[in-house]
């Protein structure tokens, strides 16, 4: 091989693996595929969220800082092994009309943004790092996705799973530039809440996971998403897949 046909050939390697920013770290992680589950929406319903807190495994479990019984389950889910997150509520491009107990809006100014989420972070105990409830219309946003960063970045240690409600997110870049470890999510379990659908991407998340080294899955607690879960995640070690806490996958450990 010539010398210039070989300097063509470890350039385009190298290209190859730059494509993908988002899955560096997973390439150096070894040879078993990583999956995180994160369950959103949770400290509503008591019942619910007990059994998605007794999953197995590290399942990390997002609270909404508004609902009534976060602080309890939060500190269930603490002592139970699980990460916690803070499923903060961001503004959507469809509203609904009712803005959502610790939600962060376009229209605030950065006091009142910083005000926002310093509230939502004291309404969720344990919290290591935060995800977006909604968010379509917010996340695209570099101004207001700096200030949330730069907020985390002041409190060390916090990192970000984008929910990715949108693609046009900018959440990942902003996250990279502030120094704020950050991942996003791959698979929407539980969008249709038909089993078979369900079913159907567990399976979209595993090959992923193949795929890329790691994936990340969001999901729900009804009934038959943990239903599913509860069958499926002692299995995940027998089918070659490792379940990792999210923390993991976003700090490339």
């Amino acid at each position: 091989m010539t010398r210039t046909l070989l300097l063509f050939v470890l350039a385009f390697a190298a290209n190859a693996h730059a494509g993908d920013p988002e899955r560096i770290d997973a390439r150096h992680a070894g040879d078993v595929p990583r999956i995180a589950i994160i369950i959103d929406d949770l400290g509503y319903r008591m019942a619910e969220s007990r059994r998605a807190i007794a999953l197995p495994g590290p399942v990390a479990c997002a609270f909404l800082p508004g609902a009534p019984r976060t602080a309890e389950l939060a500190d269930a889910a603490k002592a139970g092994g699980k990460e916690v997150l803070l499923h903060l509520p961001m503004d959507a491009v469809e509203r609904d009309g009712v803005d959502e107990p610790g939600q962060v809006t376009l229209d605030m100014s950065r006091a009142s943004f910083a005000a926002a989420l310093a509230g939502a972070l004291d309404a969720v105990p344990h919290a290591v790092g935060i995800n977006n409830h909604r968010g379509s219309l917010l996340t695209r946003h570099p101004g207001h996705m700096r200030w949330l960063m730069e907020e985390m970045r002041a409190r060390e240690g916090l990192f970000f799973v984008d929910s990715y409600t949108t693609h046009e997110s900018v959440a990942l870049q902003i996250a990279a530039e502030n120094g704020v470890d950050a991942v996003k999510r791959d698979v929407f379990l539980d969008s249709d809440r038909d089993p078979a659908s369900i079913e159907r991407e567990l399976e979209r998340l595993k090959s992923l996971a193949k795929q890329n080294g790691f994936a990340v899955a969001i999901g729900h607690p009804y009934d038959a998403t943990l239903q599913i879960l509860e069958r499926e995640i002692p299995q995940l070690a027998e089918q070659g897949y490792e379940l990792v806490p999210v923390s993991e996958l976003v700090k490339g450990d």
